[in-house]
């Protein structure tokens, strides 16, 4: 197939692509990851009724309300205490330690004065039996269900699982995913730069963009445009549970990815896409491991990787959730571009009023990198329109980490376009 709608070849990766696996995981290593099984408490939690406070424990359901108690021992956390709370008695008890038999109540120490091995009730004190007890059970029963196959394991999944003594949890596996840059004309970063080359960006670019992304990448270096140097290196990337290349698909002479991919098994599900930047896409299987042929531009690498590769690498990993957020923006100046593609603009945000208002994050050709420092969202302009105005809405997708660095200020943002000049995306 070719030439797809974003809709259409998105939705066709999406179809294709599965999750690649579950492991057994120590708990630090499953942050961010997937649960690929149930969690049953085999325990209550807390296991033992204990105080939830520093202060006093003592029985006042059955003794009246008094306001005085005689100090008969103390309990710490951690201990186990042989020692019972009589009418008129008190056990200084700190929080997390066992309730002894007999207490209905804790009194924090702030609520009492203490003198000759007594305390008194301040007055104001609010006395109530099971004031400041945490009862066995009460946050998590024995045979409860408290976490479900396909949550994702943050800070307070991994907290939970400690607390009921789990030290390993069964998650899906993380895709190794082989990053290959393809071209003569390519040099590795930190050796000497000739005229005519240029530093090989896309694989330190399109690694980090998996890391963050939460799979691992595996970088296979450079292969030159000659067919012994990418079948070694494209059969080497095949080995790995999926395939990222850049560069090398278009119409070109030197153009050979898509056809020595075809030779090694790998089956073309659609060249092209209606979008810009990214036309040329390519997307493929060999049996179902996943070949995604991404532009030699590192602009429009990083735009096909934020659309349609990071969709499909959360999938892998078992994520239900991979689409990001739908939102929309407000254009503080106008936008052509031409008809029969869906246009990703680079955007500059800010929240004023309740609205969230976009401005060009500068040059939108694929030539200006730098603009994609400045961005914190794509703007996804309908394929079918060929001019938006100031005021118009559009549909955006924040970028993983560049929502948090937005510059803002009492006069918000300085956008990257004059307020009201047009962006010019046809070219």
């Amino acid at each position: 197939m070719t030439n797809l709608s974003f809709e259409e070849a998105r939705d066709t990766i999406l179809r294709k692509v599965s999750p690649v696996g579950i492991g057994q995981e120590q708990l630090l290593d499953c942050l961010h990851r997937v649960a690929a099984e149930d969690v049953i408490a085999p325990l209550n939690l807390p296991s033992f009724d204990n105080s939830a406070m520093d202060g006093f424990a003592v029985q006042i359901a059955r003794g009246g309300k008094p306001t005085a108690f005689s100090i008969a021992g103390s309990v710490l956390a951690g201990e186990t205490s042989s020692l019972q709370v009589e009418p008129g008695t008190a056990i200084r008890i700190m929080t997390g330690a066992p309730v002894p038999q007999g207490c209905d109540t804790v009194i924090p120490f702030e609520e009492v004065d203490e003198s000759n091995n007594t305390i008194y009730l301040k007055p104001g004190a609010n006395v109530l039996p099971g004031k400041h007890i945490r009862r066995a059970g009460e946050d998590v029963k024995q045979g409860d269900t408290v976490l479900e196959s396909g949550t994702v394991l943050g800070v307070a999944e991994i907290c939970m699982l400690a607390s009921l003594g789990r030290t390993t949890m069964c998650v899906y596996r993380k895709p190794r995913v082989g990053i290959l840059s393809t071209g003569d004309e390519l040099v590795e970063p930190g050796k000497t730069l000739a005229r005519g080359k240029v530093f090989d960006s896309n694989s330190q670019a399109l690694a980090a963009a998996v890391i963050e992304v939460g799979a691992t990448p595996v970088i296979l270096g450079i292969a030159r445009d000659n067919r012994e140097s990418l079948k070694t290196k494209l059969s080497e990337g095949l080995d790995l549970d999926v395939l990222l290349t850049a560069a090398g698909v278009s119409v070109g002479d030197r153009d050979l990815v898509r056809p020595i991919l075809e030779e090694l098994g790998v089956k073309q599900e659609f060249w092209k896409v209606k979008i810009k930047p990214g036309k040329a896409f390519v997307f493929g299987l060999k049996e179902r491991k996943p070949v995604f042929s991404l532009p030699g531009n590192p602009v429009s690498a990083l735009v096909v990787f934020e659309e349609f590769v990071r969709p499909a690498l959360l999938r892998m990993m078992g994520h239900r959730c991979v689409l990001k957020r739908p939102l929309t923006a407000v254009l503080q100046h106008k936008i052509s571009k031409k008809k029969g593609k869906a246009y990703f603009s680079r955007l500059r945000l800010e929240h004023s009023e309740g609205t969230l208002k976009a401005w060009s994050a500068g040059n939108q050709d694929t030539g200006y990198l730098s603009t994609m420092l400045h961005a914190e969202a794509l703007a996804i302009l309908p394929e079918d329109r060929t001019e938006l105005s100031m005021g118009d809405q559009v549909n955006i997708h924040l970028f993983s980490n560049r929502s948090e660095m937005m510059e803002t200020s009492e006069e918000g943002i300085l956008p990257a376009s004059p307020l009201g000049s047009p962006t010019v995306l046809g070219r």
